[in-house]
Order: C-alpha cells, then structure tokens, then sequence
C-alpha cells in the first residue's frame, strides 16, 4: 500500500500552498469580518485553471483525478473555507455537465467553465427540502419547445454570478416514486422571471454569498434539459454529490490542519507562569491528539477520493465526509481551548474556523442523513470494511 502522493500531486498541493500562503491568509480573517468579496482570489483561482478542475481536457479543463481534486479543497480552506465554496459548486456543476450534457451543452458552456470566464452554482436545496432532494417543489412544465419554472431554491453558492444555473425540478410532480419525476435545467441568469432575492445572513461559510432565488414563470428552452432526458436529474445530481463528499471532506481536513498549525504556533510563543505553555502537559496532550485526527481525518479523505476513481462510492465517501467533518469541528475546538480566552477573539484565526468547521456537518447531507447512507452500503455489499 502505497499512502504518498505521486511526484505530479506533490508539486501541485506546493503550488496551491504558495497560492493561500501568499493570496489568501493574509487578506482572509479581514476580508472575512468587512463582507468583502474575494474577487482577486477568485482572478487568481482563475488564472491557475481551478475552474477547470472537474472539466474534461478536450475543452479546456483540467480533469483532476479525484485526490488532486480533495487537495484543492484542503489546501484552500486551510487558507479560507469560504472562497473553496465558491469553486466547489462551480466543479461540481461543471462535473455534472461534462457527465451527463448532450455534446452541444458540453461545448456550449464547459470550454469558458475551464477558464472562469462563465461561472456556475448548483440549484437543489429548497426552504422545505435539503438532504431530502425527493421532497422539492420547484416545477418545470413543457410548454412547446420550452419549460416554464415556478420555484425557490434556496442556500445557493455562486448565484449572483451562476450562468448556466443547474437546477433541480420537477417535469413530473405525480411521478412515484419521486425521483422518477425529476430533471435538471440549465437555466441562464438572464431569463425573465429569473431573480435573486436575497442574500442569507450565517455564522461562517463568509466570502461566497448564500442566496434566495426565485423562480417565477421562468421560460426555459427545452434544448437546455441536461442530457436531453427527463426524469434522470435524480441520479445525474447523486452522481456528482459523490465528489462533493470528497470535497467538504477535503474542506474539513484544510480546516483541521488550520487549527492544528495555530494551536502549534500559539502553544509555543504563549507564555504563563515564566514558560511556554506548550511545555505544559495538558497542552501537550491537546496538540497531540489535534495532530493525530488532522492525519487520521486526512488518510480517510485521499481514501475515499480513490474510492471515487475505482468507481461509484457512496459509502467511502459518506464515511470520509463523516469523520471528517466531526474532526474539523474537535480540531476547532481544542484550539480554540489552546488559546483560551484569546481563541473567543475575533482578532484571531481559530475563531473563524470554529464557525466555518460547524457547517461541514451539514453541508452535502447532514451527517446522521449520511449514516443510514453508509449503513445501507455495508448492507448491500458495496462497502467493504477491512
């Protein structure tokens, strides 16, 4: 077993580290605390290709495999959470459509994708539907040779700047079971009836805006169905989630190693009682035990990234995202701890990653959500543990 990066990956992860060494942590905790959008960051994401990182090469990407794709994500949030949400929805609707679009859709909209000229989000979750995708309301009914929209979706990333929108609907709302019912629309921003409300105060997850969009008799070519078939959006958008579990995995673990690096740093320059408080054993114990989950917690998302290359992997990735996450937020915690009363500042880092790290629960199926999710794997044979 092998558990190093190759020469390619390892030159990759040292520029990406260049980049938030030098792009990003200097300007996040500011930036972060103004509501000032990265928008030199995103430029320089830009110019590095990382729009194009789930975007086959033929037009233009980059086409990652998926450990070099959990790199990026860790190595950005290391720097700033936030700003990897702006490329995670982007990647994984550019994933969705290099997958499943028909070849004019593809090359209609992923060679400007690579780039970063057009951006994009991904339109699933609604106010009465989140890990229950079967549960939306928002409607598609065909009308000639086109689709009109009525819905809301809500906690979109990237929606004032999404062209095409991916979204979520219903072609057929008495469909049973639901899924059967369900379709993906490419939906421009500039369509009539097309309107971002608002954007959604939160606690973390700041530099990327989380918006309100509502749709409202919105008319859609039907050449702007994904795949040109309805009733797949279901299965077109689980196959995609399945790299965003490696992605909000490789988010925790950036997370992690942020509070492992400040809880490090603070241990040793922090002095109380004429020494430094890392020569402490109760410290010590902390910084320990941090450093062992951060590795742990990293080991089990390169895991489930290959998992992801061998083939479909809902419980690998279920797993990772899992402990990953509950890793992140233990990791924020104790290093808010090592700081004590100076971790509850905003005028340090750890409190940022304490309330970044409580969404990665969340996000992409809430945890216990994706425990009966990795149950039924074992139950069926597809995960096999040991």
């Amino acid at each position: 077993m092998d558990f190093q990066l190759d020469d390619v990956q390892r030159e990759f992860r040292s520029l990406l580290r260049d980049f938030v060494d030098r792009e990003i942590i200097p300007v996040a905790r500011e930036w972060e605390q103004t509501g000032r959008y990265p928008t030199e960051i995103v430029k320089g994401m830009a110019d590095m290709g990382l729009f194009g990182i789930t975007v086959p090469e033929e037009f233009g990407g980059l086409d990652l495999d998926p450990v070099s794709f959990a790199i990026v994500f860790e190595e950005i949030s290391r720097g700033w959470m936030g700003v990897a949400g702006i490329l995670g929805s982007h990647s994984l609707a550019c994933r969705l459509i290099a997958m499943h679009g028909t070849a004019e859709q593809q090359q209609r909209y992923l060679p400007e994708l690579a780039t970063g000229r057009r951006r994009t989000g991904i339109g699933l979750t609604e106010p009465d539907a989140g890990t229950d995708l079967q549960g939306i309301r928002t409607t598609a009914r065909r009308d000639g040779d086109h689709y009109v929209v009525n819905g809301t979706k809500m906690w979109i990333t990237n929606a004032r700047y999404a062209n095409p929108l991916p979204v979520l609907v219903k072609t057929d709302p008495a469909a049973s079971p639901a899924h059967r019912g369900m379709s993906v629309l490419l939906i421009e921003s500039d369509t009539e009836g097309f309107t971002v409300t608002k954007d959604i105060p939160k606690l973390g997850y700041k530099g990327t805006e989380s918006c309100e969009i509502l749709l409202d008799n919105v008319r859609v070519p039907a050449g702007q169905l994904l795949g040109d078939v309805e009733g797949k959006g279901m299965q077109q958008v689980l196959s995609a989630l399945e790299w965003g579990r490696v992605n909000i995995a490789a988010r925790s673990v950036g997370i992690a190693q942020r509070a492992h690096d400040e809880a490090l740093a603070y241990a040793k320059q922090r002095k109380a009682f004429g020494r430094v408080i890392g020569d402490f054993q109760a410290i010590q114990l902390k910084l320990a035990s941090l450093a062992t989950q951060v590795q742990a917690a990293r080991l089990m998302a390169y895991w489930a990234a290959d998992a992801v290359r061998r083939g479909r992997a809902d419980g690998e990735t279920g797993m990772a995202k899992i402990f990953c996450s509950e890793v992140a937020l233990e990791a924020a915690i104790d290093a808010m701890k090592v700081h004590g009363g100076y971790g509850y500042s905003t005028e340090f880092e750890v409190e940022r990653l304490y309330r970044d790290a409580i969404l990665m629960s969340i996000g992409e199926g809430t945890n216990d959500v994706l425990r009966t999710v990795v149950a039924k794997s074992l139950m069926r044979g597809e995960t096999v543990v040991g």
